[in-house]
């Protein structure tokens, strides 16, 4: 047997802790990041098969850059109709 003490491992310093919460966080980021990018892809591809000619998004572009004033009153009456109902 040994006569030595016990000693506990060494406790990490404030530095040590803080580089950890960091790198922690920097992983975190760079995963959020990542899946923020594919969301963006996707959406970006949905909206541009949704402007293809012949579809709804296409057609009320199209109107709405003939008569902006009037869809903009749509719009409006159609807001509050959704905030009546609620």
């Amino acid at each position: 047997m040994s006569s030595e003490p016990f000693e506990p491992p060494p406790q990490p310093g404030v530095a040590e802790r803080a580089l950890d919460a960091a790198t922690d966080m920097s992983r975190s980021l760079g995963e959020m990041m990542g899946t923020l990018g594919a969301a963006v892809d996707r959406l970006s591809r949905a909206a541009d098969e949704a402007r293809r000619p012949g579809t709804a998004l296409s057609t009320l572009s199209a109107i709405t850059r003939e008569a902006p004033l009037a869809s903009l009153f749509v719009a409006f009456l159609c807001g509050v109709v959704v905030a009546r109902r609620r």
